[in-house]
Order: C-alpha cells, then sequence, then structure tokens
C-alpha cells in the first residue's frame, strides 16, 4: 500500500461551489436572538441597520442547506484556496503516537488565518449593495488584516476597533492592517460612547471582543451608508467557513480517510463551526460519529465554564441578544491572556450543539498551550498562531492517550493561522516570564450576575 503523501491537495476543480448551512440538519435549532428594543424575536429586517441585506438573510436563515457561492468569491478564494490537509508524520513520530494525525492548514494568505474566507464574502456583499464604508472589531488582528485584504480589494473604506491588550501587544498587525488602508483605533476609545463608558468606570482596560464590537456597532448605526461586519459568532460566518470542513472531507476521503476525532480553538466559534460542519452533519444524519472537541482558553472558558443564557453579543448591550454559553457580556478577559479567543460568549449554533451532547469542550492553561506550540513547530516547521496552538495542545493528548491505549484512531485538527505576529507571546514564554490566569467562581459570578432579564423569556 502506498503511502499517503505529507500534503494532500484539492484541484480547483474539487473546490466547493456551496456553502453548507449546518442549521439545516439541525434536530432543534438554536433559539431566536432577541431585539432588545422590543423583548420580541428579532425578524430579518431588525438587522437591516447593522449588517447588509444578503447577510441579514444568511443570519436568519435556518433551511437552505447549501447556498451558492457567487463567482467573484470563488476567483478570490482561488488566490489561496484550496487550503492543504496535511498529515503530520514528524509529529506523530515524535509522540511516539499510532494515532494518525492531519491537520487543515488556513495560514496561507496575508491574515495569517481562516479569516479571509468570511472576510471577503461579507466584503463583497456590501460592494454588491452599494455601501460606503465598513466597521468591525478584531482582538489578536487576524480578523481586521483579513477584512482589511477584502475591503482594499472591493474598495470600501474600514474602520477596525482593535482590542486594546493586542493593539499594544501586536503593532505589526497594526501596520499591515494599515496597509491595505484601513484605519485602526485602540478598544476602548475615545472616539464613541460605548468606550467612553468603559474607559470612565476603568481608565487603564485592556478592551475585550464585547467592548471593541460596542465600538464598531456604534459606529455603523450612527453613519451613512455604512453597515457592521463580523469575523465570528455569527450563523452568516459559520456558513461562510464552511468550506474549510467541506474541503477537509474531501481531501480525505480521496485518501480513503475519515477522523474520529475533529478538534478545533473555540472563542467566538468561526474556524471550530467551520471545521466541524459536514462531519457534524454527518453525526447529526447518523451517517458517522466523531468525537467533536472543542479547545478553550482556561482563562476564557464560555463552554466549560459559561452559562447557557440569553446575552448581548457586546459589552456596550446595543446588539440583538443571542442565547449562547457566555460569561457575561461585561467579562473582561485577563491582561496577560496571550492572542485571541478572547469573546465572552460562544456561536450560539455551536452553543446549541454542545448543549444538546454533539460535541465536547475542554480548557488549557496558555503555558501549556504554547508548550505545545513550540513543540508542533519543531516537528512540523510552521510556527502555529497561539489560538491555534489549543487545538494543537488537545490533539497532542489525545494522540498521547492512542500511545497508552494501542489505538490507531485518526485525529483531524484545524491549523487556524501562523503565528508570527505574536512573537511577544513566544517571548514571554520563552523566556519564562508567561503566567497563567484562571479566573475565580466569584470572578465569573459578576458576569453571570449582569446577564440581562428578559420578561417571560429569562426571568
Amino acid at each position: 500500500m502506498s503511502k499517503i503523501p505529507h500534503r494532500i491537495y484539492l484541484t480547483e476543480d474539487q473546490m466547493p461551489k456551496q456553502w453548507y448551512n449546518l442549521r439545516a440538519d439541525m434536530k432543534e435549532l438554536p433559539d431566536p436572538m432577541i431585539n432588545p428594543g422590543t423583548g420580541k424575536p428579532a425578524t430579518e429586517e431588525d438587522l437591516y441597520p447593522v449588517f447588509c441585506k444578503e447577510l441579514a438573510h444568511q443570519e436568519m436563515d435556518n433551511e437552505t442547506r447549501y447556498v451558492d457561492i457567487p463567482e467573484e468569491i470563488q476567483e478570490f478564494y482561488k488566490m489561496y484556496r484550496p487550503s492543504p490537509l496535511i498529515r503530520a508524520y514528524n509529529l506523530e513520530k515524535a509522540l511516539g503516537t499510532p494515532a494518525k494525525i492531519y491537520y487543515k492548514f488556513e495560514g496561507n494568505n496575508t491574515s495569517g488565518s481562516h479569516k479571509l474566507n468570511s472576510a471577503v464574502a461579507q466584503a463583497y456583499y456590501a460592494k454588491e449593495q452599494g455601501l460606503k464604508s465598513l466597521t468591525t472589531e478584531t482582538g489578536a488582528g487576524q480578523w481586521g488584516t483579513a477584512l482589511s485584504e477584502a475591503c482594499s480589494f472591493f474598495g470600501i473604506p474600514l474602520t477596525v476597533y482593535m482590542v486594546k491588550v493586542s493593539f499594544n501587544q501586536k503593532p505589526f498587525r497594526k501596520a499591515i492592517i494599515e496597509t491595505f488602508d484601513a484605519k485602526v483605533i485602540a478598544s476602548p476609545s475615545n472616539t464613541t460612547n460605548s468606550g467612553r463608558k468603559i474607559l470612565e468606570v476603568d481608565p487603564n482596560s485592556g478592551g475585550s471582543l464585547g467592548c471593541a464590537i460596542s465600538e464598531a456597532v456604534e459606529t455603523a448605526v450612527t453613519t451613512p451608508e455604512c453597515r457592521y461586519v463580523l469575523g465570528s459568532v455569527l450563523n452568516q460566518v459559520l456558513l461562510h467557513q464552511s468550506i474549510i470542513g467541506l474541503e477537509s472531507k474531501i481531501a480525505m476521503e480521496s485518501i480513503n480517510e475519515y477522523p474520529d476525532i475533529v478538534i478545533g480553538c473555540a472563542g467566538g466559534g468561526s474556524n471550530l463551526g467551520g471545521l466541524i460542519a459536514p462531519f457534524m452533519q454527518d453525526k447529526l444524519t447518523g451517517k458517522a460519529n466523531p468525537r467533536i472537541v472543542a479547545v478553550e482558553p482556561a482563562s476564557c472558558p464560555s463552554l466549560t465554564r459559561g452559562k447557557y443564557a440569553y446575552d448581548f453579543c457586546d459589552t456596550g448591550k446595543i446588539t440583538p441578544m443571542a442565547k449562547m454559553y457566555t460569561l457575561g457580556c461585561e467579562f473582561m478577559p485577563s491582561a496577560n491572556h496571550a492572542g485571541g479567543l478572547r469573546y465572552h460568549g460562544m456561536s450560539p449554533i455551536l452553543s446549541k450543539l454542545f448543549h444538546d451532547g454533539y460535541m465536547e469542550a475542554v480548557s488549557v492553561e496558555q503555558t501549556k498551550v504554547f508548550e505545545a506550540a513550540v513543540f508542533f513547530a519543531k516537528h512540523e516547521t510552521i510556527l502555529p498562531a497561539p489560538e491555534s496552538a489549543h487545538a494543537i495542545r488537545t490533539a497532542i493528548d489525545e494522540a498521547l492517550k492512542c500511545k497508552e491505549t494501542g489505538e490507531e484512531k485518526t485525529i483531524l485538527f484545524g491549523l487556524t493561522g501562523t503565528g508570527y505576529f505574536d512573537m511577544t507571546a513566544y517571548n514571554a514564554y520563552l523566556d519564562g516570564s508567561m503566567s497563567d490566569y484562571v479566573p475565580t467562581d466569584a470572578d465569573l459570578q459578576k458576569g453571570f450576575d449582569a446577564l440581562p432579564k428578559i420578561p417571560g423569556i429569562q426571568e
């Protein structure tokens, strides 16, 4: 039997021509978003002031199983897709495991991450609608970079609110976003009412994604012909990111493989939701039963320690409320937390699947994450993003379990991007100054106490 190649590439003709909408196969749908103004389920029209009309439609569409990818987006994808599925032979050897380890590498574009898959779609629909500008938030900077690339390509001005702690830790992310003509503002800032309120309470706030979202949404709804776009959490984003999992499944089928375990890092859920989409479809329809594992940071543990409840998607409490696993929209991750995965909640789709028992979740401390990142880099030559390294950590742990039991399981994980803009964090790990922070129950209770009260729904 011939050896499976290190890298499995699809041809352009094999690339998916449609995105997959996981909601169409879910046994029970996520609870609807709530309009904070009316206290009633949000309608598609309620979203029009914030999102492009087509994206608002995708957000609310629970029935269309496959959505055609517009030709312009397909052509853009061809500049960096299909991305390779890689067999981690050297990692397997170093671990001494009988497990077969594969990873889907999404770092082959300037953003260094999977984020461009949705950024190009959202910028395209903004252009089609004739909008004059967009706003967004970014945590570690991958989403801001990706959207700046896409907006530059389509000629749309962009303002990026970047979480302040990341803004300070990653100056080169700011520089590359500005290379693509976008404006970058450290959040919380004095440019919005939301930012000013947060700074009044804590002038030294390092910020959070929830805070940055508030500022970006506020700017969008108060600026003519401007809309807001989000890089994670939303149904529309998981739809666009399904191309990751669709390509992965086609590539694995081409070598007669199927994963026993699918592992992804989890912040808001974009990468994880995209990677697992077709495998979760198999699970929902009874075709297969892979284990699906979400890996999140111990410092921001929404799935493993959060509450399944309605919450605002932003700190300023101006967005619709979503039913999700959340730490409370006022939760602020520790400033010593390196990298992204800083969001207080989890995608409503993934929250519902986790709540209903279709997937598992684990949390890991960042020193263990970087230990895995360095080990992986030494054996596979790719320096992973800190976010990706959460999945690597758990993939290694699962492979070592196989070593103990002798089981030859097939593991697939998402390598969401590269860590070349994360060297401040790598330096902290290498010089021993990196520390772990795990919030206490009392820390988390403060966020839970602030969860919204919705008469008749969430008292």
